[in-house]
């Protein structure tokens, strides 16, 4: 019963978000780095509890975050790949939590981004420690307000 109630509701929720934009389509680009970890989710921008059930946006699973020349690519098992390019970045953040997952102190990377003027927020947990700050600042060095953002 508890499983079915649980299907409702996120049939529910792709329901009310019909009118969320797909994500944009593959497109090429050359690999400058690749860090393994945990596609987290994608929320609607800056509201961390509101996971995207729609396009798969919602689906966890484990990923490979592939930073390239002209975009960030999340490559994700069992799910299709969510591929972002960096003209449409706005932002990078660092936090403890996203969309029911909670991690040490800024564990998660979240980017982000904007299509047809919807704001999405998408969460990744690199599998090693040494990687968050590497990938934090790849990104942020991608943003027109680099200089503002925070250096660790």
């Amino acid at each position: 019963m508890l499983l079915l109630l649980i299907a409702v509701g996120w049939r529910n929720r792709k329901r009310r978000q019909s009118g969320v934009p797909a994500p944009f389509q593959d497109f090429a680009d050359t690999e400058v780095a690749r860090f393994e970890g945990m596609y987290v989710a994608t929320t609607r921008g800056e509201d961390w509890l509101d996971r995207i059930a729609v396009h798969q946006l919602g689906v966890r699973t484990n990923a490979d975050l592939v930073i390239g020349e002209r975009g960030v690519h999340f490559m994700r098992a069992g799910a299709r790949a969510v591929h972002v390019p960096f003209a449409a970045l706005t932002r990078v953040n660092r936090a403890s939590g996203m969309a029911g997952k909670f991690v040490e102190d800024n564990g998660l990377v979240i980017t982000g981004w904007v299509k047809d003027d919807f704001d999405f927020d998408t969460g990744f947990r690199p599998r090693y420690h040494a990687d968050n700050a590497k990938i934090y600042q790849m990104l942020a060095s991608h943003l027109d307000d680099a200089a503002d953002q925070e250096t660790n």
